[in-house]
């Protein structure tokens, strides 16, 4: 993967708060019905709190009773990349930021149709643009 934008650990920290950069930068999670956006329901697009890089269209998020905003999709297809993820005894698909290599969350198949993908993604990873 390629990043179009690096920091350092020390541009980092200065850049986020304690809770995105514990999330963003070292792949915490938020405990769920926590997090500012997971009950939001306004329009707009979310991007990444470490460069603002557009993420998920408010349109496609879905309530799926995790704790944790959920959507169908990305923006666009390049907006994400993902990677295994085989901590804590499981196998999941991490979800990255294409443009800085934020941690957002997981991806997993068990969403709606027509996809059948769930974006399970940290409040902390996320700012809304809100239209």
């Amino acid at each position: 993967m390629t990043l179009n934008i690096t920091k350092s650990d020390a541009e980092w920290r200065d850049k986020l708060t304690a809770e995105q950069y514990r999330v963003c930068r070292q792949c915490g999670t938020e405990p769920p019905f926590s997090g500012e956006y997971w009950d939001c329901h306004d329009a707009g697009i979310y991007r990444c709190a470490c460069c603002a890089h557009p993420l998920f269209d408010a349109a496609t998020k879905f309530d799926s009773g995790s704790g944790w905003p959920s959507y169908t999709q990305p923006v666009q297809d390049n907006s994400l990349t993902t990677r295994s993820d085989t901590t804590h005894g499981m196998r999941r698909d991490e979800v990255n930021c294409a443009q800085c290599g934020a941690h957002l969350g997981h991806v997993f198949t068990d969403g709606p149709p027509p996809g059948g993908l769930r974006y399970c993604i940290n409040s902390a990873s996320l700012v809304l643009d809100r239209k």
